[in-house]
């Protein structure tokens, strides 16, 4: 009996130390993810994350779905156009009501840095980098 006491006193030990164990933040899973959609670009002015900027400024607007309250504003994005290889980093600074969850709308000058405007629509993978980083 000893022994099954003793057993039973370590395996719940175990168990509490893993659920005791720090989770990584969510900014860090989010540059884990890579995203797979369309990229188009927009005018753009005063975004949704509360700064003007101009059609020459490297900006990202992204999906209702993730922009949620806002909690990526001021996060830097990596993106890469899948056709041709070429990518860029993006500053998130807006929402985009009509992009669907994996989908990003840039500026002008940041599209021209992985595609032509004329083309309109690329595809695109893209990830979040860590909060603090910038290029």
């Amino acid at each position: 009996m000893y022994q099954f006491s003793t057993l039973l006193i370590m395996l719940s030990a175990t168990f509490l130390m893993a659920l005791a164990a720090p989770l990584p933040d969510a900014q860090s899973l989010d540059k884990r993810i890579t995203h797979d959609g369309r990229g188009t670009w927009f005018n753009v002015g005063d975004g949704a994350c509360g700064y003007w900027n101009v059609n020459t400024d490297p900006i990202v607007a992204i999906s209702a779905e993730i922009y949620g309250s806002g909690g990526n504003c001021g996060q830097w994005v990596h993106i890469t156009n899948t056709a041709n290889g070429k990518s860029a980093y993006g500053l998130t600074r807006d929402e985009c009501e009509s992009c669907g969850s994996s989908d990003l709308d840039m500026s002008p000058g940041l599209f021209e840095q992985i595609g032509d405007l004329s083309t309109g629509v690329l595809a695109i993978s893209w990830n979040f980098m860590s909060m603090d980083w910038s290029p």
